[in-house]
């Protein structure tokens, strides 16, 4: 089935179901630079959806759900055509949520996660609804959903897997960490599967992370994020046990933790951006889990 059937169907679908809270998704085609997606409002807010060509219309999908970094849209997210063709062409869909925009800000929309700050949404009553929605009416599936993010939405994809391990089967943040002050290992749930992918040459979110707004709010260290998480997932020792340099990536591993869990550190030599090459790490990380 063509792309622009798929669309349809999808439109169709979404006529013929409410949500539970009696809200009417409202999906409709669009194109952001050439890439076809459906365009989702839901009582939260919107998200975009890319749908795969599929042999089996029955079957449900595996997804990504990705957040966008500062100042980008659900949309945007689609002009990432390796990314995109990574997962389409393995089978999945792809979920990018949009931010919602920052009243006296120049940095355009953004995500309510900072503890410290006014939360103007629930992302994770957000991410949920969403995920509701793309299985009920897109027929994804809702058991096999990797979380991950960009920059400031890679810092989400962490809160989120702090607050909800079960929100998607695993997390695979890049570019982006808790912000200080660090939360305690028991703010968060266990067990958490997680793999974050930094640049060693990051400048805009340092390994170290820096000061923003004058001082006013810092970054955190991506470092004592993985110590969090090693607590969180009770791993018997601090230092890795498991070591990959070959390849674009130079990956650490954690194995001796808690039944259910998994943390992995992938480093590149680049700076900030989602490296080239990530995507297929990250689907066989993802499909490689227990």
């Amino acid at each position: 089935m063509t792309w622009k059937l798929r669309l349809a169907a999808a439109l169709i679908s979404v006529i013929c179901f409410a949500l539970p809270t009696s809200v009417l998704a409202e999906c409709q085609p669009d194109e952001y630079k050439s890439t076809a997606y459906l365009s989702c409002e839901i009582q939260l807010g919107h998200y975009a959806l890319h749908l795969p060509e599929v042999s089996d219309e029955a079957k449900p999908v595996p997804a990504l759900l990705y957040f966008h970094g500062a100042g980008s849209s659900g949309p945007k997210a689609m002009r990432n055509k390796g990314m995109l063709k990574t997962f389409t062409e393995r089978g999945y869909a792809i979920i990018a949520p949009s931010g919602l925009r920052r009243p006296n800000s120049r940095f355009g929309p953004g995500w309510s996660f900072l503890p410290f700050r006014e939360k103007r949404r629930d992302e994770l009553a957000f991410a949920h609804q969403i995920l509701e929605d793309a299985a009920r009416n897109h027929n994804i599936n809702r058991d096999k959903i990797l979380v991950s993010g960009f920059s400031v939405g890679g810092s989400l994809a962490w809160y989120l897997a702090c607050q909800d391990p079960d929100l998607g089967r695993a997390f695979a943040p890049v570019a982006g960490a808790f912000w200080r002050p660090h939360p305690a290992s028991t703010d968060c749930k266990s067990p958490i599967k997680l793999l974050h992918t930094h640049g060693w040459r990051d400048g805009t979110v340092p390994l170290e992370g820096r000061p923003l707004g004058g001082g006013r709010i810092y970054q955190g260290d991506v470092f004592e994020g993985l110590r969090i998480m090693r607590k969180v997932n009770g791993c018997a020792q601090l230092r890795a046990n498991k070591f990959n340099t070959a390849g674009k990536f130079w990956r650490r591993k954690w194995t001796r933790c808690v039944e259910g869990s998994a943390l992995e550190f992938a480093l590149h030599t680049g700076g900030h951006g989602v490296p080239k090459g990530w995507a297929e790490m990250a689907i066989d990380w993802f499909e490689k889990l227990d």
